[in-house]
């Protein structure tokens, strides 16, 4: 069709009833608005850079960094993200208003490189031209409907996540402000279609022809349209400069920042918190707005207030005071207002920019991070303000407890360390000292398991495994102290360091293959955080008691598992003879924070769960949208008021929200702190007679006592 329609004439004059001296004004206010914009971009950068140092390269292999971003940005694979809805109009208004921006840009190169600069031939007309008007309609019209779709969205059904405290003008002046330019755009087209009398070529401009029709059905002659316009042409260009003008300024800014965020992200964010200097006097929390490092200032501009992290967030579901939207944007206002002249006033204290309270219904689970779209890490920022509490003196009684029972006894009960192996006086055989012989897998027990009467059943369980598998497993018997990773979330950053040293020289001072952790938790810190820490700076240091030769399992050479992963192999591995058959129970499991989340372990516990013969059915939030305990971030040591309690509404979704409804028995976790939570949930709750709360390595005990099991070979 193209060949046939393309002359010499197929195209359109670019300033059609403009004046030479109006062509003129348009360029001087195109100038104006690039350098408002250029000299916005360059306010912004330049107040990012008074923020604190990053502890993290995030500028490395930045050619792959931004590549990556393309690739994520472009697919809107986030936005995707639990929201088909959203990723659809995402999609359409992103790739929509990329595709005019582009076209414009092919214009101004044509008519003021191309045709006046190097004096060519202009490449605007024929061939060139149809294609080119026949994309830009067709992806300008997914971009209004993709603005149509934010519009009913916004104001007719009023999702809720898109309200809240930080809404403003600035956000109905954004959505509007898009619609109007597309429309707008659509209508200047349409307009000099029928001033021009219909060019038969401009059919390719299927939706300008479109409007052509309606404004001529609507009464208005091509004399009419001829004498319109320049008004709509003007109309058009003076909205289209004020946006691009007003970019750096408002809530446009996300267009930019936004897809920064996504470069410079880390993608082990959360698992693995930013350390701090070894110097004591140093700033670790956030005294000022500007110790906050400059991706964290970075975050506070990329977020859009979509709301996504405050759907996701166990502690604003419980009522708690925490909306994590809320924080970041409170953090971004009360930045603006103190460069504009505001009073200082703290960042994290009562009455402060963010209340101590707020703070402290973080359970870190990670759910907002995960829901983000834009790579805004909270929990940075999080714990950042934590460490200032801690700095202070300003914590919970309760955590200030734990923190004396750490120092004192190294460990979180505040129990004596020579009975950290009492769990074990009921096992009828004994564990091996990992202190005295080599082992393949030490087994990192843990707090919970190895003092609370509950998960002392658990660690039983897990021994008798590891016997029955035949596995050459050995203990740290009193050695083993707290591994630290919550008190490092709730802000203790020195006593967890020190907690870290003596671990580590432990760890230095045994012979071992593998390290395996009851606890997720546990697991996450000695995988991901140890061996980033700069020990041996510290240690240098009178105040911390320890002694290293360097940083353990820097290198990456000792596997760090959870025990679900380890014992998946040795099901595997046939050493445990369970055929599939041996339990009948029908249960639903929930996915631990630390383990799933934060690790990305979804199928070995799953694994494990169907080598006993159980029905697994999945809850609705399951895998990486699993709704926490409402254990992690300190939350176990706490008292709340909320309602319902995190663990309360498990065991409510486990009973109403699966497939299998109340006729889910059995309660499935992979994680100590989940025993305790879900167990008090169940009580609370009152689901004592609906439901029973097991550890995995129970159900595994109890299939391989049962009277069906396959002896191992």
């Amino acid at each position: 069709m193209f060949a046939v329609l393309a002359q010499a004439d197929v195209t359109r004059p670019t300033f059609w009833r403009i004046s030479h001296v109006g062509e003129a004004i348009f360029y001087y206010l195109a100038a104006v608005a690039v350098v408002i914009f250029l000299y916005g971009v360059y306010q912004r950068v330049s107040r990012y850079s008074r923020g604190s140092d990053d502890p993290f390269d995030r500028l490395e292999n930045l050619p792959g960094r931004v590549l990556s971003a393309v690739r994520i940005v472009g697919s809107n694979e986030l936005q995707f993200n639990r929201d088909l809805y959203g990723g659809v109009m995402h999609a359409f208004i992103m790739w929509g208003f990329l595709t005019l921006l582009i076209g414009t840009s092919i214009l101004a190169i044509d008519m003021d490189i191309w045709t006046k600069g190097l004096g060519q031939p202009s490449f605007f007309v024929g061939d060139f031209y149809l294609a080119y008007s026949l994309v830009m309609d067709a992806l300008g019209f997914l971009f209004v409907v993709g603005i149509g779709m934010a519009l009913y969205r916004r104001y007719w059904v009023q999702n809720h996540r898109l309200w809240g405290k930080h809404t403003a003008i600035e956000d109905d002046l954004f959505v509007w402000a898009l619609f109007i330019l597309g429309a707008g755009g659509y209508l200047t087209e349409g307009v000099r279609i029928l001033a021009q009398g219909y060019p038969s070529f401009e059919t390719v401009s299927f939706v300008g022809w479109f409007v052509a029709d309606l404004l001529r059905l609507g009464g208005i002659t091509p004399d009419m349209a001829l004498a319109l316009y320049p008004w709509t042409w003007w109309s058009h260009a003076l909205i289209a400069l004020v946006f691009v003008a007003s970019v750096p300024f408002a809530k446009p800014l996300h267009m930019l920042s936004s897809f920064a965020n996504v470069v410079t992200r880390d993608e082990r964010a959360g698992s693995r918190l930013p350390g701090v200097p070894a110097d004591l006097e140093a700033d670790t929390g956030a005294e000022t707005i500007d110790s906050f490092t400059w991706k964290e200032l970075l975050d506070q501009d990329a977020c859009t207030k979509c709301g996504r992290c405050s759907a996701v967030c166990p502690a604003k579901a419980s009522n708690r005071p925490l909306d994590p939207r809320d924080v970041i944007l409170d953090l971004k206002t009360y930045r603006q207002e103190l460069d504009a002249g505001g009073d200082e006033v703290p960042i994290i204290a009562d009455g402060g920019v963010i209340d101590r309270e707020t703070m402290e219904s973080c359970m870190a689970c990670m759910a907002c991070m995960d829901a983000c779209p834009v790579e805004i890490e909270h929990l940075n920022s999080f714990t950042r303000m934590n460490r200032q509490l801690v700095d202070t003196g300003e914590v919970d009684p309760n955590v200030q407890d734990v923190f004396q029972n750490v120092m004192q006894r190294r460990n979180t009960f505040g129990d004596p360390q020579d009975k950290r192996a009492d769990w074990a006086d009921g096992l009828d055989f004994e564990l091996t000292d990992a202190r005295e012989e080599s082992v393949e897998y030490l087994w990192y027990v843990g707090d919970y398991p190895s003092y609370d009467d509950r998960n002392k059943q658990v660690a039983r369980s897990l021994a008798k495994i590891f016997q029955a598998a035949d596995a050459e497993v050995g203990i740290l018997y009193e050695d083993e102290m707290y591994d630290g990773n919550d008190i490092r979330r709730i802000g203790e950053e020195f006593l967890y360091i020190e907690l870290a040293g003596n671990m580590v020289e432990t760890f230095e001072s045994v012979d071992f293959e593998k390290l395996v952790c009851t606890d997720p938790h546990s697991f996450n810190t000695f995988k991901n955080e140890y061996p980033e820490l700069d020990l041996e700076e510290f240690a240098e240091d009178p105040i911390m008691d320890f002694e290293i030769e360097g940083y353990w399992n820097e290198d990456g050479s000792v596997d760090v598992l959870h025990w679900t992963q380890v014992v998946e192999e040795l099901v595997g591995d046939g050493r445990l003879g369970l055929n599939g058959s041996e339990l009948e129970y029908t249960v639903t499991y929930h996915d631990p924070c630390h383990l799933g989340r934060y690790n990305d372990e979804y199928e070995a516990p799953r694994e494990l769960i169907r080598a006993t013969g159980c029905d697994l059915y999945e809850m609705p939030r399951n895998r990486n949208n699993s709704f926490c305990c409402g254990g992690g971030g300190g939350g176990l040591w706490m008292d709340y008021d909320e309602d319902p309690k995190p663990s309360e509404e498990r065991m409510r979704e486990a009973l109403e929200d699966t497939d299998a409804g109340d006729a889910v028995e059995k309660f499935v976790v992979a994680c100590p702190m989940c025993v305790t939570m879900y167990e008090d949930g169940r009580k609370t709750g009152g689901y004592e007679d609906d439901i029973e709360v097991v550890d995995i390595s129970e159900l595994l005990i109890e299939a391989l006592e049962s009277p069906t099991p396959i002896a191992a070979d």
